[in-house]
């Protein structure tokens, strides 16, 4: 770095903690994810397949942990962790955009107009896959949070759904999983694709990292590991 850029502090602790566990969890239920999707190629058992869900909804759950914590942060937190200054729906946003395009020479504390766009996307589509995993999780492997009233609803008799496990037709009302299961499928579909979308704009994310970083080479990478960007006093931009 040149004499003239200024290390900032930007991106607290929390937010750094955030994204490495969710970049963690998002590759490791994108691997089980895939090997699912593939599972008769992959020759996976009943078994296999159950051990592989059950890894995918454990997993998911520290996903879905680390989700919800980073949206409570949005509005709780200080600085860059709140909403205002990541996502792009404060008032002056469109302006921000237009000064983005028109000149290359700005950088900026947070992330730059694109950059909030891209956010606002993934904190979307990561949301559409945590909550249709929870309803895939209690529909398929029974765990919670909806577990409980699924095994219920498909009973034979309620008194001993510990007799209900996974791929077992034990104490199965075959009419009530027959509409379970109907009532689930719009919900794969959903899931499925919102994985497809959101393997798409994680290129993308990377993509316009990159280009962030060359365009105002502020350590943009390093910054999401140490906390702190490199500015030039007279270009910095909120």
């Amino acid at each position: 770095m040149t004499a003239q850029y200024q290390p900032i502090r930007v991106w607290s602790r929390k937010i750094r903690l955030f994204h490495w566990l969710n970049l963690l969890c998002v590759l490791l239920l994108m691997v089980i994810g895939l090997m699912l999707l593939n599972g008769k190629l992959l020759g996976l058992s009943a078994d296999g397949k159950i051990l592989l869900k059950t890894f995918h909804v454990i997993t998911g759950y520290v996903f879905a942990l680390n989700l919800v914590f980073r949206l409570v942060l949005g509005f709780l937190g200080k600085g860059y962790e709140r909403w205002g200054k990541t996502l792009p729906f404060n008032p002056g946003y469109r302006r921000e955009l237009l000064a983005f395009r028109q000149n290359k020479h700005l950088v900026y504390k947070g992330h730059n107009p694109a950059g909030k766009l891209m956010v606002a996307a993934l904190l979307f589509f990561m949301s559409v896959q945590m909550l249709t995993g929870l309803v895939l999780a209690g529909t398929d492997i029974y765990y919670p949070p909806f577990g409980t009233y699924v095994a219920a609803y498909i009973a034979e008799d309620s008194d001993k759904l510990d007799e209900i496990k996974p791929y077992s037709k034990v104490n199965v009302n075959a009419q009530a999983y027959r509409e379970m299961r109907a009532l689930r499928k719009p919900v794969v579909t959903v899931h499925v694709y919102s994985f497809y979308t959101l393997v798409v704009l994680i290129v993308f994310h990377i993509l316009g990292v990159i280009i962030a970083e060359r365009r105002e080479k502020t350590a943009l990478v390093s910054a999401m590991i140490n906390g702190y960007k490199y500015l030039p006093p007279d270009k910095q931009k909120k």
